[in-house]
């Protein structure tokens, strides 16, 4: 309780204020008005890009030269240079290297079964490229035609 008659500050005792249950949200709107204003910054920053005008490609059928090496590489992870099955990552590495220095250098068609996992058909492309092979490509299906 206060005390007449005195100058000062009033005491005010704990149980006479009521109980304040309500949430300030001014600070709450202040950041979130600062976020808004950043973001509206930086968006257009973070959006643009340099026009640059981007080379079409079509996909053409290759023609499968006598002297190409095709390797395949089934659901098992087996390799099979041609037609005639790898003993071990040491068989096609002798291999590819001794392709490496054929003149003119075959290319390396690479096909990889489509449920293999992509370890397997990797390991052919690191090889080859450690072997010097300058022309590795991948043999695909086509895609279905009317899209």
């Amino acid at each position: 309780m206060s005390r007449p008659g005195k100058s000062g500050i009033a005491l005010v005792d704990e149980e006479d204020t009521p109980l304040n249950s309500t949430i300030n949200t001014t600070p709450l709107v202040d950041i979130m008005l600062v976020m808004l204003i950043i973001f509206l910054i930086t968006v257009p920053v973070a959006v643009s890009i340099v026009e640059v005008e981007l080379p079409q490609e079509k996909n053409q059928a290759v023609q499968s030269k006598p002297e190409n090496v095709n390797i395949s590489v089934d659901v098992d992870g087996n390799i099979y240079w041609n037609t005639v099955r790898m003993a071990d990552d040491a068989d096609l590495a002798n291999r590819l290297r001794d392709a490496a220095f054929k003149v003119p250098q075959p290319e390396v068609h690479i096909r990889g079964d489509l449920s293999t996992e992509y370890l397997n058909v990797g390991k052919v492309v690191e090889a080859a490229q450690r072997a010097g092979i300058m022309k590795i490509g991948f043999i695909t299906k086509a895609p279905p035609t009317g899209f």
